[in-house]
């Protein structure tokens, strides 16, 4: 999908994926990120451990390390009731109190925050000024996200617990990062919650591309590596690539069907045949006569080259052995797309009746 870019795409993916491998051998495609930034080439993309977000910190604390971090799913700000409430104030005095009074409880609540060695906050919404201002006084980094799917990856990758309401986090709440930095990518403010090597399960993809179209591709490609992964955690082994499992499957049919005997032979035959359509395709998008490369792989089949596909040189693709040109498919995405395609075509043919609709009864309208 990306030509020339095969092979650091699959770099980056790789080191992504293994990043979030737990470990009793997990691994979930969601705990990989991509974040698409727009500007410079495709190599200039990379992997962080952590998460990246596009958006500057909140206060003049720009970057902690080996800090550890309150995540809150409300807005850092002064409390709001459930319900509409006016407030009486007779004198300047009750006024100056009433303010003083919202400004020591946001100053307790920092104060508290600094005193269990907090030195990042995450908000699930809007940041208050005052306490913006008491964050910056104590040196507290304040970053704001607005998606709580995000909230929940990022407690993922923490190991924190996300707080509903603006209280005290206490110790088991909190989760830890190795480095949370405001980093300029692309000319591009960006939040980096980068963890240290041996800690962490949430990977982040940072694309570089010079279109929005280019990076758009880019991230469907990624996504196809993520899930080529996943699949290989499951299961590990790989058949030979380039249609040549398929005609190999179809040979093997082919031979089935001349020893048996009865109208069960002409089934297993055009079983076989079915195969051909997955050769047929890669024939047809490289611009080649299918029936000719097909003709060409049965012959190299039968005469025992059983990994024989359609290889892709630097002019026309040949019939060569696509184990030496390293040219694989994962044996789940084979062994499903068969069970089900079979599954599907039985269900057709197990139908043994017509359902059609027929016009209701009633008198018949005049013709116009």
């Amino acid at each position: 999908k990306q030509w020339g870019y095969e092979d650091y795409l699959a770099k980056l993916i790789a080191k992504a994926c293994i990043t979030c491998v737990t470990p009793n051998g997990g691994f979930s495609t969601d705990n990989v990120r991509v974040c698409k930034i727009l500007g410079s080439c495709v190599v200039a993309s990379s992997v962080k451990r952590g998460m990246v977000f596009r958006r500057n910190s909140e206060g003049e604390v720009k970057l902690a390390t080996n800090c550890k971090v309150a995540v809150y799913s409300c807005p850092i700000d002064l409390l709001q009731t459930e319900t509409k409430g006016t407030i009486l104030l007779k004198t300047a005095q009750e006024l100056k109190d009433f303010s003083t009074g919202e400004e020591n409880q946001i100053e307790e609540f920092v104060k508290k925050v600094k005193e269990a060695d907090c030195k990042v906050l995450v908000s699930g919404g809007k940041v208050g000024e005052l306490a913006l201002h008491y964050c910056n006084k104590y040196g507290i980094m304040l970053v704001r996200v607005n998606s709580k799917w995000d909230i929940r990856r990022l407690c993922n990758a923490l190991g924190a617990t996300s707080l509903p309401m603006l209280t005290p986090p206490a110790q088991m709440d909190l989760g830890y990062c190795g480095s949370v930095k405001v980093e300029e990518i692309g000319e591009v403010n960006c939040a980096i919650f980068e963890q240290l090597q041996n800690v962490g399960s949430v990977s982040t993809i940072v694309v570089r591309g010079s279109t929005e179209n280019i990076m758009e591709d880019l991230e469907r490609a990624i996504d196809d590596g993520v899930n080529t992964f996943k699949c290989l955690n499951k299961d590990g082994r790989v058949v030979a690539g380039a249609g040549a499992t398929e005609i190999e499957l179809a040979l093997s049919l082919r031979s089935l069907a001349e020893r048996t005997s009865g109208l069960a032979q002409y089934a297993i035959q055009r079983f076989g045949q079915s195969f051909e359509c997955v050769p047929a395709a890669l024939a047809e998008n490289s611009g080649l006569n299918a029936s000719n490369c097909i003709a060409e792989m049965y012959a190299a089949h039968t005469a025992g080259k059983k990994t024989a596909g359609l290889v892709s040189r630097d002019d026309l693709p040949k019939v060569e052995d696509t184990m030496q040109a390293n040219i694989l498919d994962t044996y789940l995405v084979k062994y499903w797309g068969i069970k089900l395609a079979s599954a599907v075509a039985c269900t057709i043919l197990k139908i043994d009746q017509i359902i059609m609709a027929k016009p209701a009864g009633g008198p018949k309208p005049g013709e116009q």
